[in-house]
């Protein structure tokens, strides 16, 4: 009987219901579907109506029972399993040169930085993932510096929940499946040096969440270009971040870029 491993986070999805809802969530017209953490294959078995398969898994003790379950599909190129960590592969060399839509039951203590990959690939052109709902919220919600980097790209959505009851073993927490379609280009609103200092922005001004924004980003940027951005923009300087939406961020992000620019 093959165990679940902590090491690697695993709580193996074995309701059939759920496994439905998120091929269904799923865009028909897709055509090359790359899944993060085969586990056991019963997700993986029903990726396969899709017409081009990768998935990925860290464990190498499921090797043999994965190629044994798949042998077929294997031998006929309809599936392509790769052993290893995928976030060392997405580093190395990416997971996938084609365009890709991704499916992954993700172990928590990875997830946001997996999925954070995900909308950096501009190979991703979109994702269903689930994960531990109070990282869902903040991915779904744009009050976080996660939801601003996860929904300026489209709509990132919660499905549905999923009880800890439809896992083995049973993990402490409730985890829900997410769903971003990408529907704009990274490259439609920066260059990607601009890119990096938009993310290095956006952190800045959640640091401190009950600090007023102006506070947080006076700890990277001139008071006086602060205020002068702030006066142009009309946005009062006691506004917190989480109440801004990504359009306001990125006024501001190019204003002080601008006037930065401008002054030296």
């Amino acid at each position: 009987m093959i165990q679940a491993k902590k090491r690697f986070g695993q709580n193996f999805l074995k309701d059939s219901y759920i496994l439905d809802q998120i091929i269904q969530s799923i865009p028909q017209d897709v055509e090359n579907i790359v899944e993060i953490g085969a586990g056991l294959g019963d997700l993986t078995q029903k990726l396969l109506k899709f017409k081009n398969l990768i998935s990925y898994e860290i464990d190498l003790d499921l090797e043999a029972f994965l190629i044994n379950k798949f042998s077929k599909e294997l031998k006929s190129n309809k599936l392509k399993l790769v052993f290893g960590d995928a976030k060392e592969i997405w580093e190395d060399s990416g997971i996938c040169q084609d365009k890709y839509f991704l499916v992954a039951n993700l172990p928590y203590y990875v997830a946001t930085n997996l999925i954070l990959k995900a909308i950096d690939d501009k190979n991703c052109i979109g994702f269903i993932v689930m994960i531990q709902k109070e990282v869902a919220l903040k991915f779904a919600n744009e009050d976080n510096s996660l939801g601003i980097l996860a929904n300026f790209l489209g709509d990132t959505k919660i499905l549905f929940d999923v009880a800890p009851a439809c896992f083995d073993p049973m993990p402490k927490v409730t985890s829900s499946v997410i769903k971003l379609i990408k529907d704009k280009r990274i490259k439609d609103f920066f260059d990607e040096e601009e890119y990096k200092e938009f993310k290095n922005f956006i952190k800045c001004s959640f640091t401190s969440p009950k600090k007023i924004l102006f506070k947080n980003l006076n700890t990277k940027f001139n008071k006086d270009l602060l205020k002068k951005t702030f006066i142009t923009l009309d946005i009062k300087e006691n506004i917190r971040a989480h109440e801004l939406n990504f359009a306001l961020f990125l006024k501001i992000f190019k204003s002080l870029k601008a006037q930065n620019g401008r002054e030296q």
